[in-house]
């Protein structure tokens, strides 16, 4: 099973969206370790969204999951406003 999510960190009031076929708690022990990616600016990420899905390696699959991943290109504030609305 694989998963994309969306972390908020409250230190930074970003929102960081991933997405993973690791477990999902051991990708998020991931965020908060020691590295120099993005989400290593601050250690209070939480999982504020997250959908599974399965994997399926054939052409159709960047659209079956067009909707999930257009979530990579909106704004924070609308993300903000979508998560609340949840």
């Amino acid at each position: 099973m694989c998963y994309c999510y969306i972390l908020y960190s409250e230190s930074l009031e970003k929102y960081y969206i991933g997405h993973s076929c690791d477990d999902l708690q051991e990708r998020l022990r991931k965020h908060l370790a020691n590295h120099k990616g993005f989400t290593s600016k601050a250690k209070d990420w939480i999982i504020v969204y997250s959908i599974s899905y399965i994997y399926f390696l054939f052409t159709g699959f960047k659209y079956s999951l067009s909707s999930i991943f257009y979530l990579i290109s909106i704004s924070d504030d609308f993300k903000k406003d979508y998560l609340i609305n949840l």
